[in-house]
């Protein structure tokens, strides 16, 4: 008895509470989850130390959560034994969120209790209840969404508005059900369109907005994000668009042939040809690439060549090969220009690619990591830890907040600018890309045309024939199994060799998008003597337009959007 009562003394629970809605809040819900949790651990359990998670007014379709987060960060190093909730999709709604999340409890040893189901996955009988019982939920929770989702888009397909915010610079009248033109806002709407056409950065349009006292519907500041969809929305071309996303805001984008477009469906604010150019000209500024006609020769290729700054005077920072290493290596050496012809104009320190390239690459790498991680909670904070990853940061103290914030409304949006592909390549593939997405369209259409007609006949509120259903059921999987047999063709007529130079362009872009992506710190040195040194040179000039040095380290980072980030460092 003594031994386990000196166990249960060791078992600490975290207790995860939430609730999604402001109604659910006033009635005091988080309250009463509260009291029961800590009397259920007590008294059921055990267990006396508890700590309490709460998140009101958060939904559990996904984890982006703050205290949610916290908790599992406190979990992930071993400070409790339990983790208790009031119900199952308190914590989740999300079958393959909750099962990732559970995996990882499992690993580190925390029993999981739902007080409410009645299970604790402590027993076997009880992990397996838990599993039944999510797969049912999920199952109940697609089927209610396809039936919802039919009915929308039947109402999209019939030209009705299916709600949502109403688009800046536009009123709508419920009654009639009509849309109008704002002429306050749409007078700001163009207004955008004409300085995106002349200064082609949406940096500088929001900063512009800002700094002339423009703001937007709810009063507050313009950022980069809103002038972004702005830019981007179909509506504004008279156009109703439905269906583009899987899920909820910000998801994946379905296939083109899942959308919904009902054209001339109220007044436009622009012409499909100024929509089409803008759009043109957001995505060269997105991917960059290397200048048409360009040539190189692969012997002494400066990475960075082109893109320093000196941070003493301003001049440009030129290249020259420095002493080769032990190990056969010999990396570019950069310097003031001002200093080469006079060194008694400008003091500042030589610089190499064993400072410049992990310090550079790993920066990148960590945003681009980064990206999949932001969500509405991030703070700059945590952005800037995210960011400094890494012993290749273990001197910088700070990155400036104005380039830091910009960053995070940028990944918020979905855009970073570090998207890249070589245009060489893309070049001799576009044929075959435009046939295979055609046939994936196609592929994607009489996919969701099959699943209508299977809610059609379970839920719709006119009876089908079941003879009807089965005829018009093969009539559709016919149509893909034809198409799944072109896709096999076109990948075994595409299966020939590769010549010579698209190979080796294909394999460096390969190795380095791995090097960027793989959880672990890019050992530049390594990197670039396997690849074609021009690959990440181009890829460097499509997003940085100049790097400051001082003193022999990176003061600043200028990229293609606008965005500066400066770097502050500790006293040595």
């Amino acid at each position: 008895m003594q031994k386990l009562s000196d166990a249960l003394k060791s078992f600490r629970a975290a207790i995860y509470i939430r609730v999604s809605t402001h109604y659910q809040v006033d009635k005091d819900s988080l309250q009463v989850q509260k009291r029961e949790l800590i009397a259920y651990a007590q008294m059921v359990l055990g267990i006396q130390d508890c700590v309490i998670f709460e998140d009101p007014g958060y939904s559990a379709k996904n984890t982006d959560r703050p205290d949610y987060q916290r908790m599992m960060d406190r979990l992930r190093t071993g400070e409790f034994s339990h983790l208790l909730v009031w119900k199952i999709d308190r914590i989740s709604r999300n079958l393959l969120d909750f099962a990732n999340m559970y995996q990882e409890l499992k690993s580190l040893g925390v029993t999981f209790v739902s007080k409410n189901e009645q299970f604790d996955t402590s027993s076997a009988i009880g992990e397996a209840m838990l599993k039944i019982i999510l797969v049912f939920a999920e199952l109940e929770r697609n089927m209610t969404a396809e039936r919802v989702t039919a009915v929308m888009l039947s109402r999209a397909e019939n030209g009705q508005w299916n709600g949502g915010r109403v688009a800046y610079g536009y009123d709508y009248d419920k009654e009639e059900k009509v849309f109008s033109l704002n002429p306050a806002e749409n007078k700001v709407y163009n207004l955008i369109l004409d300085l995106y056409e002349q200064y082609q950065s949406v940096l500088y349009v929001t900063r512009y907005l800002n700094d002339h006292g423009y703001r937007t519907r709810s009063g507050k500041e313009w950022t980069t994000t809103a002038v972004y969809k702005i830019l981007t929305n179909v509506f504004y071309t008279g156009d109703y668009l439905y269906n583009v996303h899987k899920g909820g805001k910000g998801a994946d984008k379905r296939g083109e042939a899942e959308w919904v477009r009902i054209p001339n469906h109220h007044i436009a604010s622009i012409s499909y040809e100024r929509f089409d150019r803008i759009q043109f000209i957001l995505k060269r500024n997105k991917r960059g690439g290397v200048p048409e006609g360009e040539t190189y020769i692969k012997k002494n290729i400066h990475v960075f060549g082109g893109l320093l700054s000196c941070g003493k005077c301003g001049s440009n920072m030129s290249a020259t090969l420095d002493k080769r290493r032990a190990d056969g290596w010999r990396p570019s050496l950069y310097g003031c220009s001002k200093r080469r012809n006079n060194n008694s104009k400008c003091q500042n320190k030589y610089i190499t690619d064993v400072v410049l390239g992990p310090f550079v690459f790993n920066y990148i790498a960590n945003i681009i990591r980064a990206k999949e991680t932001v969500g509405a909670s991030t703070s700059l904070g945590a952005l800037e830890k995210k960011l400094l990853r890494g012993a290749t940061f273990c001197d910088v103290k700070s990155i400036g907040t104005d380039g830091l914030g910009q960053l995070l409304d940028l990944m918020k949006s979905g855009i970073t600018g570090m998207e890249y592909r070589p245009p060489r390549v893309l070049e001799k593939s576009n044929g075959a890309i435009s046939e295979r997405e055609a046939l994936q369209n196609r592929k994607r259409k009489h996919e969701t045309a099959l699943n209508r007609l299977k809610t059609l006949y379970l839920y719709g509120d006119s009876e089908m024939a079941e003879k009807d259903f089965i005829i018009e059921q093969k009539r559709i999987t016919d149509q893909i199994d034809e198409i799944d047999d072109a896709l096999r063709s076109m990948n075994n007529d595409a299966a020939g060799p590769l010549a010579d130079d698209e190979f080796i362009e294909k394999a460096s872009y390969f190795i380095m998008v791995q090097n960027l992506l793989d959880d672990r710190t890019v050992d530049y040195e390594k990197y670039i003597r396997q690849i074609d040194p021009m690959v990440p040179r181009s890829f460097l000039r499509s997003i940085i337009s100049k790097i400051t040095v001082d003193d022999g380290k990176v003061s600043s980072i200028e990229f293609k959007n606008g965005m500066i980030h400066t770097f502050s460092y500790s006293q040595a």
